[in-house]
């Protein structure tokens, strides 16, 4: 249950960056409704998995060398942090979105198919994956299949909640994407990326020092 748990928050902290995805999530939501929104969040699940997986295959190799380690150790931990950091800012001074750009009406299979698109292309994400995803998964399971399963098991899951809860709340009309859920969405950040700051931190300290 705790690999669960720990896929499940790791992919809500990626989830919940206010990035392409999500701005082309909401955007949907609002012009042409619940389902193409949901497509859309569901294709970037996919996505995020393609990354998360290739990270895994990548880790589990390069944890062989122990410079790798301690690079993801401190490495990991300090981009947390000035992550956190970031949302903190984000904080007091939310993004602004455009919700009113047109958005073009699509095939629930095109809607799927973009959402793998956009998951792929995002910076955000590649940038993620690329710092502290590996540091995170490496501290997360222990390498075996039935680990490994729960934990891609949870991080799936959290894409798909998180999509059903964000194209509900756009398909609304965006009555409440005002400064108020923006500034939510940045402390919910700040609180996961210090928890995982925190927990990289103490898994290098165990595997590495004590």
């Amino acid at each position: 249950m705790l690999l669960f748990l720990s896929g499940f928050f790791l992919s809500l902290s990626l989830c919940l960056d206010l990035g392409m995805v999500n701005v082309s999530l909401l955007r949907t939501g609002v012009q042409r409704g619940f389902m193409p929104a949901f497509l859309i969040g569901l294709g970037s699940g996919l996505g995020d998995m393609i990354y998360a997986a290739l990270s895994i295959a990548g880790i589990t190799l390069l944890l062989q060398f122990v410079v790798v380690k301690w690079v993801l150790w401190l490495g990991g931990s300090a981009v947390l942090l000035w992550m956190s950091w970031q949302m903190i800012r984000e904080i007091k001074k939310p993004k602004e979105i455009d919700l009113h750009h047109e958005v073009k009406v699509r095939s629930p299979l095109k809607d799927f198919s973009w959402g793998v698109g956009l998951a792929l292309a995002s910076p955000s994400a590649i940038l993620w994956f690329a710092t502290i995803g590996g540091s995170v998964i490496a501290s997360s399971q222990d390498g075996s299949q039935l680990s490994l399963l729960l934990f891609m098991s949870g991080f799936f899951a959290a894409s798909i909640v998180w999509s059903l809860a964000i194209a509900f709340v756009a398909a609304l009309g965006g009555k409440v994407m005002g400064p108020s859920l923006i500034k939510g969405f940045s402390v919910a950040s700040a609180v996961l990326f210090l928890f995982f700051a925190c927990k990289v931190f103490y898994s290098g300290y165990q595997t590495l020092i004590f």
